[in-house]
């Protein structure tokens, strides 16, 4: 049995992540993993405090490893992961000024073997609880852009509106094939 390979969607909020995952799924007949983070903010009408960051990370994470679990079973060539752990901590030492959780964040970020980081070039929009509004999307970018650059992994900036933007990341999974 191959083990499919996982792509991260990382980007600021509003960034296209959820849209992205979906279609990437369906055009390479993959599974995708919800954010747990919209879940998590549909069920307790609230966004988490900073003592249930853990709790985020942690649940996102087995998502990742289940769905692995079957893709592999059904012989899925890839999983996308709509966001990952790494955002979750960069948005701790935003929102918090928590730093604690990068550790973490970037020992379980190894395992993508490509992660697409989207670019804020699309019109923000607000969805939920989860918003904190059009201007944190700069410097959250510049924060993940710079946790980006101390890892190893595959990275591939994905810009671009509608159409062209699903054939960027398109391009860029074949090529990590």
């Amino acid at each position: 049995m191959t083990q499919p390979r996982l792509v991260c969607i990382i980007g600021a909020e509003s960034t296209g992540k959820t849209t992205l995952a979906r279609l990437l799924a369906a055009h390479f007949d993959s599974p995708w993993v919800p954010e747990y983070l919209r879940e998590f903010c549909e069920s307790h009408g609230r966004t988490p405090t900073r003592d249930e960051q853990a709790q985020i990370i942690e649940t996102q994470q087995q998502s990742v490893q289940t769905a692995q679990h079957a893709a592999a079973e059904q012989g899925a060539p890839f999983v996308f992961c709509d966001t990952a752990p790494l955002l979750t901590a960069i948005y701790s030492d935003f929102i918090f000024g928590d730093t604690s959780f990068y550790v973490r964040a970037r020992s379980l970020h190894a395992r993508y073997a490509l992660t697409l980081l989207l670019a804020p070039d699309i019109a923000w929009v607000a969805d939920g609880l989860q918003r904190d509004g059009e201007q944190v999307r700069a410097p959250v970018t510049q924060m993940i852009e710079r946790e980006l650059a101390a890892l190893t992994q595959a990275v591939s900036t994905v810009t671009g509106q509608g159409s062209a933007r699903l054939h960027a990341a398109i391009e860029a999974v074949t090529a990590c094939r």
